[in-house]
């Protein structure tokens, strides 16, 4: 059974950064897609970014596109989600999920907060 923890939220000033890890345990990432997605409090959950296992293709959210960069660390079984120029409208709770086939993603982190301050 696979499991992801995040970690590396916190609050920080618009125009900072922040690196997101994504600890996966329970089977190799390599045999995952793995993803980024968001959640602001009375706002439907958002696609982030996603690591495709196939090929290493990678494809970011248009609101988050030339500012994050995801990436993965096969000998840490971890993925990352580096976040520069933070805008407010960045704060949410971020999760981690993985998903092997099709469009559901079926493991999820607990998630964690990324606040933005003006």
């Amino acid at each position: 059974q696979v499991q992801l923890v995040e970690s590396g939220g916190g609050l920080v000033q618009a125009g900072g950064s922040l690196r997101l890890s994504c600890a996966v345990s329970g089977r190799t990432l390599r045999k995952y897609d793995m993803g980024w997605f968001r959640q602001a409090p009375g706002k439907d959950r958002e696609f982030v970014a996603i690591f495709r296992r196939s090929g290493g293709h990678i494809d970011y959210g248009n609101s988050v596109q030339g500012r994050f960069t995801i990436s993965r660390d096969y000998a840490k079984n971890t993925v990352y989600l580096r976040m520069n120029d933070l805008r407010p409208e960045d704060t949410a709770n971020y999760y981690c999920a993985a998903k092997q086939y099709g469009s559901v993603w079926t493991h999820w982190g607990q998630g964690t907060q990324v606040t933005v301050s003006t």
